[in-house]
């Protein structure tokens, strides 16, 4: 569980204004510093360099103003839900970045306002952790925190992304969502959004290795079709390992990969090229077609947008011929 490094931008300084006034900054020399480009306004009152600011995506400018909102605040708060996904490299699409969530510490009742969610809750001993001195729900808390402020799919691609980095396990997600939780005094299973967390860790795998996959077999569940197994080696008659492909049926005779920018380029070797890993793992499909007899489905992210007509298709291939015809 690495921290993160202070040269990340997440972690760069942010400046308050009453800091800057206080150092002998005027609200004009503000003004003149955002116009020059020398610093970017995280949120109201809250100001940080641009250059810094300009290096995060969506999900880490949103753990910025988590961050900004810490500062300002009058009583002790935790990152938490999705502001804390950039502070565990957890993905955050899916999910809307324009809130900020924190909970609090003395447990009064939260409220939302000015972009700022706040969450009352208990938290337990190991429900924190102190990322690059920020402190940030723990993975096996931030799992099912996001379960109740996300869709059941942006939820299922955090929670197989912890999983499959090992930050947290099934067994840890399961016995802190049976926890009590004196909020309400019963189980986190009565928190609200706690049909999502039962679906999500019933269908939670750690062997989907990215959002892609995730995605697509929520796909598959969704549409009511047999669940594929994730990570599915492949092997001849001779049990010699060929592939291992993203998923299969085995007993249908049929594997499916998922094609995406991040695939091939995590698979590309030294002096390779895109084209030339594309072109390797067309000749791995190839090869085994041809030592196992099975059909192949690719599906890209585009496809992941026409879900009703991709699922039709994994459908048609999934049905034997004879059956089909």
């Amino acid at each position: 569980m690495d921290d993160i490094t202070p040269l990340d931008p997440l972690l760069t300084p942010i400046h308050l204004r009453k800091q800057l006034i206080d150092a002998g900054w005027s609200d004009r020399g503000i003004a003149r510093a955002l116009a020059r480009g020398d610093l970017a306004k995280v949120r109201w009152g809250a100001y940080a360099t641009k250059a810094a600011y300009d290096a995060l995506d969506d999900g880490g400018r949103n753990g910025l103003r988590a961050r900004a909102v810490v500062a300002q605040a009058g009583t002790d708060l935790v990152v938490s839900h999705v502001s804390a996904l950039p502070f565990w490299g957890a993905p955050t699409w899916g999910f809307a970045l324009d809130t900020v969530h924190v909970t609090r510490r003395d447990r009064k009742a939260g409220r939302r306002e000015a972009g700022v969610q706040q969450h009352r809750g208990r938290l337990l001993p190991g429900d924190t952790v102190s990322r690059g001195g920020v402190v940030v729900s723990s993975p096996t808390r931030l799992a099912i925190e996001v379960t109740t402020t996300g869709r059941t799919e942006a939820a299922l691609c955090v929670v197989n992304d912890l999983l499959h980095r090992k930050l947290t396990t099934r067994k840890e997600l399961e016995a802190r969502y049976l926890a009590l939780d004196d909020e309400v005094d019963a189980p986190m299973d009565h928190w609200p959004g706690t049909l999502t967390a039962n679906i999500v860790l019933r269908l939670c795998d750690a062997r989907l290795e990215s959002v892609g996959e995730s995605r697509l077999f929520h796909l598959c569940w969704v549409h009511g079709l047999p669940l594929p197994i994730p990570q599915y080696e492949v092997r001849d008659r001779h049990g010699r390992l060929i592939a291992r492909v993203d998923f299969a049926w085995p007993e249908l005779g049929v594997f499916m990969e998922f094609d995406g920018k991040i695939k091939y380029t995590k698979l590309l070797k030294p002096g390779e090229s895109i084209t030339e890993v594309v072109l390797r793992e067309k000749r791995r499909e190839q090869e085994v077609c041809e030592a196992t007899g099975w059909r192949g489905i690719r599906v890209d992210w585009p496809d992941l947008e026409r879900a009703q007509a991709t699922a039709q298709r994994i459908a048609q291939v999934l049905t034997p011929p004879s059956l089909s015809a």
